[in-house]
């Protein structure tokens, strides 16, 4: 078998076998197939797709190409859940107490981040004390005990994937569908869950910007999950404003507590419950969505989710009074109000603009070696549809600095105008099951 012959098929748009797909990701991952084949490859790909089958087999040989995590020790049916990353998207610290509070297991394994924000396991540290590392067998039992963990991902998962990857971003083909779906379902499948909610963004803080295409790539992923054994279910979410009111670290997690205690924050509520009442749903804790749906939410209201949340970060060695008096949280020197210069109707927010606002103050990283400042962020004051008047606070900045005048001019580009009303964007837009 050549490469040069798969590349070739390929590239004629002929549909590939299992053992020629198996030949190229073994070959690439031992460093028998250079760069300018799998370049070559990949950019077939991009134009002629790949089917289901196709799909499904390159996401397994990513899995094959390395460790993959053994949970069978954990007691009852695993879910995850996977977000394809936005601005102000802290559903995890929620979803993960709500799911546990009915009982389910949530193993989850994350990472960190490199853009806005930290990532999820980032915006736990601002926690004091809490560990994100941690052996196989601790992680295990804490989610045995509490029905909850979230721990770095450990061992060499996909590395195929991390190969591939480094290559997409280099030769143009990071949008191929195909090799975006497989390249996050390989680590997902890779990490040992029964089943899978995934969490597709969609819209100007999203990587996919239009609806069209964040559907193509939620169908390819849910193809690839229920073709490889694992009960998948993908939700489409809105991200044409950042989620919540809270970007940056401690703020994130501050709002996220806020939530588990009942607070009304309408589309970061609404979200959590129905990514959790999905997730219980696949896990067999309930019947259908409805009984998910109303238990989750009684669950809130009790204290059963905050407590499990406690639970959670008690076990992991996170200082539990920074969660019952989230003041204690890391808090920035300065909170500087940003006013508008116009008055309307909030029209549009660029959630990627404000996402890069909360970089400059230091939230995210822009190289993998930046520091993470767990108190900087934003709160913002006006979101879509809301009234507005000139010298009205849109934001308020969290920061370390007394002119953070970067930031302050990406939050003012970020907001725009209108004279009419405008409606707040679907924050649901789709889900699909199949």
């Amino acid at each position: 078998m050549r490469m040069v012959d798969i590349i070739h098929s390929k590239r004629d748009g002929q549909e590939l076998t299992d053992n020629e797909i198996q030949f190229f990701v073994e070959g690439y991952t031992k460093g028998e197939i250079p760069d300018y084949q799998a370049s070559a490859f990949m950019m077939a790909v991009y134009f002629q797709g790949m089917t289901a089958r196709e799909t499904a087999v390159l996401t397994q040989a990513m899995v094959d190409s390395g460790e993959t995590i053994d949970l069978s020790a954990i007691e009852g049916h695993k879910v995850d859940k996977h977000s394809t990353g936005g601005v102000g998207d802290k559903v995890t610290f929620i979803v993960g107490p709500l799911v546990a509070s009915a009982g389910v297991p949530v193993a989850k394994m994350s990472g960190r981040g490199l853009g806005h924000t930290g990532g999820t396991l980032d915006k736990l540290e601002a926690i004091s004390g809490l560990q994100i590392e941690m052996s196989k067998e601790q992680f295990i039992e804490n989610v045995n005990k509490h029905k909850l963990a979230v721990a770095g991902q450990t061992g060499n998962l996909a590395p195929a994937d991390k190969k591939l990857y480094a290559l997409r971003d280099v030769t143009a083909t990071v949008e191929a569908i195909p090799l975006i779906a497989g390249s996050i379902m390989s680590k997902k499948l890779a990490s040992g869950a029964d089943s899978i909610v995934l969490d597709v963004k969609t819209g100007s803080g999203a990587f996919m910007k239009t609806l069209e295409d964040s559907e193509s790539l939620a169908k390819e992923m849910v193809a690839i999950g229920n073709n490889l054994g694992r009960k998948t279910v993908a939700i489409i979410s809105d991200m044409n404003q950042p989620l919540g009111y809270e970007v940056g670290n401690a703020n994130e997690i501050k709002e996220a507590a806020a939530i588990l205690q009942g607070a009304d924050v309408p589309d970061l509520r609404e979200l959590s419950l129905e990514i959790a009442s999905h997730m219980t749903v696949l896990a067999d804790a309930f019947s259908d969505y409805a009984e998910a749906r109303k238990t989750l939410e009684e669950n809130i209201g009790n204290g059963k989710a905050f407590d499990a949340f406690r639970s959670f970060i008690e076990a992991q060695g996170g200082d539990v009074s920074m969660i019952d008096d989230t003041d204690k949280l890391p808090q920035a020197k300065h909170h500087i109000d940003v006013l508008s210069d116009e008055e309307g109707f909030v029209s549009e927010i660029d959630a990627e603009s404000i996402g890069v606002a909360a970089m400059y103050l230091g939230a995210g990283r822009a190289t993998k070696d930046d520091e993470i400042n767990h108190a900087v962020g934003i709160t913002l004051k006006k979101k879509i549809g809301d009234a507005v008047q000139k010298g009205d606070v849109l934001v308020t900045l969290h920061a370390d600095t007394e002119t953070p005048e970067d930031s302050i001019q990406k939050v003012k580009q970020a907001y725009r105008f209108s004279q009419e009303k405008t409606e707040r964007p679907i924050l649901i837009h789709k889900v699909i099951t199949e």
